[in-house]
């Protein structure tokens, strides 16, 4: 082996639902791990379970992934691996929390040991396809994600709630705007799957009669279909990154906020005390003034979820 070849660098996304008696240990044992690993990026652990994404050399993800599978309850995780860029992540972040997702209540979900209990059928990217082919436009998308991500990517014909955090969607379902599909086939979609396990599962318990989700989320779906399937865009990602596209002939959906031309680029504020995303094209992002808070803060956006 060439001791001198170039690291191949990756990024892998991953999440769990299932009971953790002592989260603190399981805390020290995964920042041990990535310690040793070198592995940077965000790890969330609760006794829900735990909700990871990693970047860092290929081989050392590929020993974290053995080493992670070797946990009883975590031996059936599916690790979704994209490309790397080396530096997708600043540091790493490991953290116990009440909720793996911030959807504001950890009683609203029930975790066994096979997952959330009560939620939403889970549907693989071919059977989604066949669904659609079955019951056409029967089949109603429901985007899980902040309403600013699907700007620059969605499923064709999504509804998209107007949420800017996941704490907004139980009040949102609960609210009454989406009884007229309570009867239809509705899938719901996210980046990586996880914010679908709460939110379907909240539908069900709101009298949505027929509830999916998107077994491994857009990810999954885009590496099986591309763009050439239901999905369209880029897909907001919560790294350095901040997109990806499935494919090099991927549709710019997303409109500049300071021009409407055609972009799918989010750009961070400059204003040291902000954390909101701006959508602007090049020519627009050149100038400094675009850069600052002088945006509309009822466009707030913020990477709050990993998943």
């Amino acid at each position: 082996m060439n001791k001198h070849a170039p690291k191949l660098n990756k990024v892998i996304l991953y999440y769990c639902f299932t009971p953790i008696s002592d989260p603190d240990a399981m805390l020290l044992w995964q920042r041990e791990l990535c310690q040793s690993l070198g592995l940077t990026g965000r790890i969330l652990i609760s006794t829900h379970g735990i909700n990871g994404t990693l970047g860092g050399d290929m081989a050392a993800l590929k020993k974290y992934v053995s080493k992670t599978r070797k946990y009883p309850a975590f031996k059936k995780i599916v690790f979704k691996w994209s490309e790397g860029t080396g530096n997708d992540f600043p540091r790493l972040s490991v953290k116990v929390k009440s909720e793996l997702v911030a959807f504001g209540d950890p009683d609203v979900i029930e975790v066994d040991e096979n997952g959330v209990v009560g939620g939403g059928t889970h549907i693989r990217p071919d059977q989604l396809e066949e669904l659609v082919k079955e019951r056409g436009d029967d089949v109603v998308f429901f985007d899980g994600r902040n309403a600013f991500e699907a700007e620059i990517g969605k499923f064709k014909g999504a509804i998209v709630p107007d949420v800017t955090t996941s704490r907004d969607f139980i009040e949102e379902i609960e609210s009454g705007k989406y009884d007229h599909i309570k009867d239809k086939p509705v899938v719901t979609y996210c980046t990586g799957g996880i914010r679908c396990e709460i939110l379907s599962a909240v539908m069900v318990k709101n009298g949505f009669k027929e509830v999916y989700q998107i077994d491994g989320g857009i990810v999954k779906y885009g590496n099986a279909f591309g763009d050439d399937g239901l999905w369209e865009g880029s897909l907001y990602i919560f790294d350095s990154r901040m997109k990806m596209e499935f494919s090099d002939h991927a549709k710019v959906i997303g409109k500049c906020e300071k021009c409407e031309a055609s972009t799918n680029q989010f750009r961070n504020c400059n204003t040291a005390s902000c954390h909101q995303l701006i959508l602007l094209c090049d020519p627009c992002a050149d100038l400094d003034s675009n850069l600052s808070c002088t945006h509309d803060p009822s466009k707030a956006r913020s990477a709050e979820l990993i998943g």
